[in-house]
C-alpha cells in the first residue's frame, strides 16, 4: 500500500508539471509572435506643400494631397494618391514641372521612386512620358532616370525610347535606345 501512495503523488506531479510546461509553452509562442509583428509608425498630412530650398534658394515646391511618413526599417515619405513638382532656376524661375500619381521617397537615400503617368515638362515645352522614373539628387546632371520605356515629345518630333537620364531642368536628356522618331507638323502637335 505505501507503495501506491508513493506512485500517486509522483504521478500527480509529473502530469501537473506537463500540463504547467504545455500551458506555458503555448504562452511564450503568442508572446514570440506578438513580439514579432511590425507596429508600423505612420504619420498622414493632408494638403501637403513642401518648399525644398539650398542655402536660401527655393528648387523646387512639392505639393501632393495625402503624405504619409511611415517609420520602418528604411524609413520612408509616401504619396499614395499623386504629387506635383515645381523647379526652380537661380533666378526663381520655373525650369521644369513633374507630376505622377504614385512616389515614395527613401530618405535614407535621398532617392525618390515616381511610377504611374509620370511627366516633367520643361520651359521649351519638351515633354517626358514614362511609367517609371527615380530623381536622385546625388546623380550631379543625371538627377532623373530610368531604364523602362519613354516617349520624349518635342515641338516638331516624338521620340520612342528604352532608358534615359536627365539633368533636373530637363533641358539636357539622353535616351540610353531610341526605338523609333515620329515627325509631326508643328500644327498637329497637341498643347
Amino acid at each position: 500500500m505505501k507503495f501506491i501512495n508513493v506512485q500517486i503523488p509522483i504521478l500527480a506531479a509529473v502530469f501537473t508539471g506537463c500540463f504547467f510546461l504545455a500551458g506555458c509553452e503555448d504562452k511564450l509562442s503568442e508572446g514570440h509572435a506578438k513580439f514579432n509583428q511590425k507596429d508600423i509608425a505612420r504619420e498622414e498630412g493632408k494638403s501637403v506643400v513642401i518648399t525644398y530650398s539650398v542655402a536660401g534658394k527655393k528648387k523646387a515646391v512639392l505639393t501632393g494631397p495625402i503624405m504619409y511618413r511611415v517609420q520602418d526599417t528604411v524609413p520612408y515619405v509616401e504619396f499614395p494618391k499623386s504629387v506635383q513638382v515645381d523647379f526652380f532656376d537661380v533666378r526663381d524661375s520655373l525650369d521644369s514641372k513633374l507630376d505622377a500619381k504614385y512616389a515614395t521617397y527613401k530618405e535614407s537615400q535621398s532617392k525618390v521612386f515616381l511610377r504611374d503617368s509620370v511627366r516633367i515638362i520643361n520651359v521649351k515645352g519638351d515633354t517626358l512620358y514614362c511609367d517609371e522614373l527615380y530623381w536622385d539628387r546625388s546623380h550631379t546632371d543625371t538627377e532623373f532616370y530610368t531604364d523602362k520605356r519613354v516617349r520624349i515629345r518635342r515641338r516638331m518630333e516624338i521620340i520612342d525610347g528604352i532608358g534615359m537620364e536627365a539633368r533636373q531642368d530637363f533641358k539636357e536628356w539622353h535616351i540610353k535606345v531610341v526605338t523609333g522618331v515620329i515627325k509631326v507638323p508643328g500644327s498637329q502637335f497637341p498643347n
